[in-house]
């Protein structure tokens, strides 16, 4: 395992702008509003050849306006005591503008009872200039001190010499080549993707069995896309998989500032990079308008997909609730039509006919309250991303597909016939397949949604959006309709007496 280095401080010291300066890319949401970061933010990164875990943390002590009895902020607090407990390193950012604050001295004493190497960083030093009042820094007790600029990149290199000569040396890894050694893969990535308060987060702490992510009865909880590491040890072997804990992704015209506007893009930046996305939907609340946007952004992004409905054990207390009630009265009350079935088979399939265009994803019923189906889920997991990596053998696919053709051509207004030469798959993730025609303008949506099927039928691709691309034979001559239309006109009348010029 490399070391944990942590950064922790008071609010509004720079400490996300410090955290996405070391790892070379934007993953903390940098806002000038005190107490943006909530959760630990994790990332790996290197210096020097030496790996390392980087943790972004929520403020030590109250922003104004917080008070201390708030859930979140207990549950903030709380999450930057786990970083402390971790830590090989403790990057401790103040800002220099301010100076020191009576804050600074809480903090300064906390991190001396912790026991940890603890570098103090100097931060938003952007000239040379700022860095004539460092001296007053030396009282906190915590030497030698270094002057920083996140923004800037000014004085990175000796803060992270000094922060890695601080990890314990790293453990002697297996040689690769050999014999036994076991092949080091990339771990399976997991965006958690759906609307606010539909249960992410709970989701996420059931299945590392830890508060790993702060969780909380008010939607726009999670501010940043958390990326949280899980380990699975199944029949002797060891699955590695990074779950992405996203915030909630609401309607555009109800993002209210610019926090909640970085908070969905980052969302939807990890529908992009996962390699499954695992669609949380509300039981309770059923298919909303939002649920199908983002079902579209799923479907645009070709990515393998499960649909889990959580919070199952909520609608079925209400809806034996409302059974109760129902049988109290004289004449029995009127069934919505539009509200979904009591069954689990029958709201599965209720789900998927309002989302048909995701149809291919497995619907899961889940409850991260009482771990209800997760073992359910992890499987589901597990399938998707095998039928993801699948490769279908080249005379096998030409052999389904030209059976497909023959058993149904595609419609062509010109009576013309659709030739298929042979195909090849050319990715996996998604499955992708190109197709050698005669006429690829008769390759309609419509008949690549029935090839789709098809390859479905023979191959499974369960959870996995299925792409065909037709293209012209090499060397085939490509004629549009319009153009061969035009050209049978000319030809009739070439042929024709009345055509012939005076």
């Amino acid at each position: 395992m490399p070391g944990l280095i942590a950064i922790v401080g008071r609010p509004n010291v720079g400490k996300s702008a410090l955290f996405n300066r070391i790892v070379g890319r934007r993953i903390a949401i940098v806002h000038d509003q005190p107490g943006v970061t909530r959760d630990r933010i994790s990332a790996e990164a290197e210096w020097r050849g030496r790996p390392f875990t980087l943790v972004d943390t929520g403020g030590i002590g109250l922003s104004q306006g917080e008070k201390a009895d708030n859930a979140i902020t207990r549950a903030a607090i709380e999450q930057v005591n786990l970083a402390l407990e971790a830590a090989d390193v403790i990057l401790w950012v103040v800002d220099i503008r301010e100076g020191i604050v009576p804050l600074d001295r809480e903090v300064a004493e906390r991190l001396r009872r912790s026991g940890r190497r603890v570098l103090l960083v100097v931060n938003k030093a952007d000239h040379t200039d700022t860095e004539a009042g460092l001296s007053e820094f030396s009282e906190l007790g915590f030497e030698p001190v270094f002057p920083v600029s996140a923004i800037h990149g000014r004085g990175i290199r000796p803060l992270l010499d000094a922060a890695v000569r601080g990890l314990p040396a790293p453990a002697a890894a297996p040689d690769p080549a050999a014999p036994g050694a076991p092949a080091e893969t990339a771990p399976l990535k997991l965006a958690i993707v759906g609307r606010p308060n539909v249960g992410k987060s709970s989701l996420v702490n059931a299945l590392t069995r830890s508060q790993r992510v702060i969780v909380s009865p008010v939607p726009g909880t999670t501010r940043d896309a958390v990326d949280v590491p899980l380990e699975i040890e199944t029949d002797g072997r060891r699955e590695r998989w990074l779950l992405i804990d996203t915030a909630g992704i609401r309607k555009t015209r109800r993002v209210s500032d610019s926090i909640e506007f970085f908070s969905v893009k980052r969302a939807e930046d990890s529908i992009d990079r996962c390699d499954v996305v695992v669609f949380v939907l509300d039981a309770e609340s059923g298919i909303l308008e939002q649920d199908k946007k983002i079902a579209d952004r799923i479907v645009a992004a070709g990515k393998g997909c499960l649909l889990v409905i959580n919070k199952w054990d909520l609608f079925q207390e209400h809806v034996q609730q409302a059974q109760a009630k129902d049988r109290g009265r004289t004449r029995p009350s009127r069934s919505d039509p539009e509200a979904p079935p009591h069954s689990l088979a029958a709201f599965g399939r209720w789900v998927q006919e309002r989302l048909f265009f995701l149809d291919y994803a497995p619907v899961v019923f889940t409850s991260a309250q009482t771990g209800f189906n997760l073992d359910r889920l992890l499987e589901a997991v597990r399938y998707i991303a095998a039928q993801l990596g699948q490769r279908i053998p080249t005379a096998l696919l030409n052999r389904t597909l030209r059976d497909a053709i023959e058993r149904r051509q595609p419609v062509s207004a010109t009576g013309a016939r659709l030739k298929f030469f042979y195909a090849t798959q050319t990715r996996h993730s998604p499955p992708t397949f190109l197709l050698f025609v005669n006429r690829d303008e008769l390759f309609s949506k419509a008949y690549e949604k029935y090839l789709a099927g098809e390859l479905r039928r023979a191959f499974g691709y369960e959870g996995c959006p299925i792409h065909l691309r037709a293209r012209p034979r090499p060397g085939e001559a490509r004629i549009r309709p319009m153009k061969h239309a035009v050209q049978k006109k000319r030809r009739g009348r070439a042929g024709h007496p009345a055509s012939a010029p005076r």
